[in-house]
């Protein structure tokens, strides 16, 4: 995983000198400066390319994982025509490159990312049928000064576009790039490519399926469900560097982790698997990450930090998040501290259990879906915004520290087949009819019954969910709540919907947040990139994200 920054002229014409913070820079000069704000995204390598007659600029800042010899970018065709910056992994790379090896004769690829440019040598922008991953590139056509920009299905890699004062379009992996010189800035569409000259581009490809617009009617079948995971995460596990695994002691991050160590063991049947947890002293979710890690014969390290330590990356959290969501940033700053950990025992490569309450409904509050259809449509709603929150997350986190983050719950076909199962087998409380019989059943009931058999601790597997801000230790949020408010007086908080008329804050938390956002990405295009994370209020939940504030909320003690 990587950080990706390219800026293509209107009119493909060079684009000249422009003075910036007082100071003048040539095309080379100004996206290397300014992909140098994303650079924490790529400690390793920054590759740079500049076509200067065509007024094109493609950077890239590598964080070698696959390929570490062969695999810096941007990467150029042999012929000179075709240059490609992208961010993220191909986990059918392999597979791919041998169908192209077969029409070529031969190919090695340099990296999991370069066969990106083959496939548009034979398929053009179809490339993407074929490509499974996470990713996010931009791949720049010289014979037709056509671009191509993708995104993968869900959003797990980032990705910003920009327009500048004079009509040149701007790509980056994070917006804190174009923000100072793009008075226009949008995500990139998860799931979406478009293709065209500048200021002609269009959507060439979406990310469609009937769950997306169907309440789907197929019933659970826990073994394909079993056995789909399982693929997922071998597919996941493909790198040339030290891995590990988050290891919250939630049922999630818990499975992967014992799914990983499984497959690893068919090859050293004495592996075992680096795994990581983060809270306070006595924390709810270390006394259950100690039990996973003893009977998976883990390598386990916890980080304990103090709420004060977590608290002075406020400000940080914000910048590198690119959000003022609440949920967000209260999550993110122990995370961030994990983070720099793990970063410090070499390790590159993380596997964590992102998108599994998504796409299963573990959230608590989906206990007060009124019924099926609703729940279904929750759920979808919930995938879609991802990119907003947990893929953001977990992205700009890891990222910011230099580890990349991979998350096996969200492999598109994973994905696909669990959004496919009918609504009545995966609602929470009294309405789950799996197997046909209606009884109140836990959330996620149908993953945790997929992996009944010799996978984790019966404690663990049928432990009720907790949000990971929560899990940390319940004094974090109490905590987090209390500062962030005693930096707003009330006659501020009075005029914040004056100050703050899109996504106005409704608390003082969240109105520091705010003011931290807008100080650090003015403009309301900006501003506009955020969508606030919250339970559902017409199905009478509290406004407060907090696991805790769900009335089936039940406290972990020792």
């Amino acid at each position: 995983m990587c950080g990706i920054f390219a800026i293509f002229s209107r009119d493909e014409e060079p684009i000249p000198s422009q003075i910036l913070h007082g100071s003048k820079h040539n095309l080379r000069e100004l996206a290397y400066r300014q992909s140098g704000k994303q650079r924490h995204r790529g400690p390793d390598s920054t590759g740079v390319h500049v076509i200067p007659s065509e007024g094109v600029a493609m950077v890239h800042e590598r964080l070698r994982i696959v390929g570490v010899a062969l695999g810096d970018q941007p990467f150029v065709s042999d012929d000179g025509h075709l240059v490609l910056v992208a961010n993220g992994e191909i986990y059918n790379y392999l597979e791919l490159a041998r169908d192209i090896a077969k029409r070529r004769g031969s190919y090695n690829p340099k990296s999991d990312c370069h066969v990106i440019l083959e496939l548009y040598r034979d398929y053009g922008v179809e490339l993407l049928q074929h490509i499974t991953g996470m990713f996010a590139f931009a791949l720049y056509d010289r014979r037709t000064k056509q671009v191509l920009l993708a995104r993968d299905p869900v959003g797990i890699i980032p990705m910003y576009v920009g327009e500048d004062k004079e009509g040149n379009l701007w790509v980056s992996s994070e917006m804190k790039c174009l923000v100072d010189t793009c008075p226009k800035v949008e995500t990139f569409t998860p799931g979406e490519a478009r293709f065209g000259r500048v200021g002609e581009l269009k959507t060439c490809w979406r990310f469609e399926q009937n769950w997306i617009q169907e309440v789907p009617i197929q019933p659970c079948d826990l073994t394909l469900l079993r056995t789909t995971l399982e693929g997922a995460v071998r597919s996941h596990l493909h790198c040339d560097v030290h891995f590990g695994a988050l290891l919250s002691g939630g049922v999630d991050s818990s499975l992967i982790a014992s799914i990983a160590t499984k497959i690893m063991r068919e090859r050293d049947p004495n592996y075992r698997l680096k795994t990581f947890s983060v809270g306070l002293k006595d924390a709810p979710d270390f006394k259950a990450a100690r039990h996973v890690a003893k009977y998976i014969d883990s390598d386990h390290k916890e980080i304990i930090f103090e709420i004060d330590e977590a608290l002075d990356g406020i400000r940080d959290i914000v910048y590198h998040l690119e959000t003022y969501d609440v949920t967000t940033v209260r999550c993110s700053l122990p995370m961030l501290l994990l983070a720099r950990y793990i970063k410090s025992t070499g390790i590159k490569m993380i596997l964590s259990g992102e998108g599994a309450d998504e796409i299963f409904g573990g959230y608590l509050y989906f206990h007060k879906a009124p019924n099926y259809k609703d729940f279904h449509e929750e759920l979808v709603k919930r995938v879609q915004q991802l990119h907003l929150s947990d893929c953001l997350r977990a992205n700009k986190v890891a990222m910011a520290k230099g580890v990349e983050l991979r998350v096996p719950f969200l492999d598109t076909g994973f994905v696909n087949y669990v959004m496919q199962i009918r609504p009545e087998d995966k609602i929470p409380g009294p309405l789950n009819q799996f197997g046909g019989e209606q009884e109140k059943r836990l959330e996620k009931y149908v993953l945790r019954a997929a992996f009944a058999d010799n996978y984790l601790p019966d404690d663990v597997l049928w432990r009720q969910k907790e949000q990971f801000s929560d899990g940390v230790g319940y004094d974090w949020i109490d905590s987090i709540r209390r500062v962030a408010t005693s930096h707003v007086t009330d006659e501020e908080f009075a005029e914040a919907a004056l100050r703050f008329p899109f996504n106005t804050p409704t608390t003082k938390e969240a109105f520091y947040y705010r003011s931290i956002f807008a100080e650090q990405f003015p403009g309301e295009s900006a501003a506009r990139t955020v969508v606030r994370w919250v339970p559902r209020l017409d199905w009478g939940c509290p406004e407060d994200p907090s696991g805790r504030a769900q009335a089936v909320h039940q406290v972990h003690k020792d």
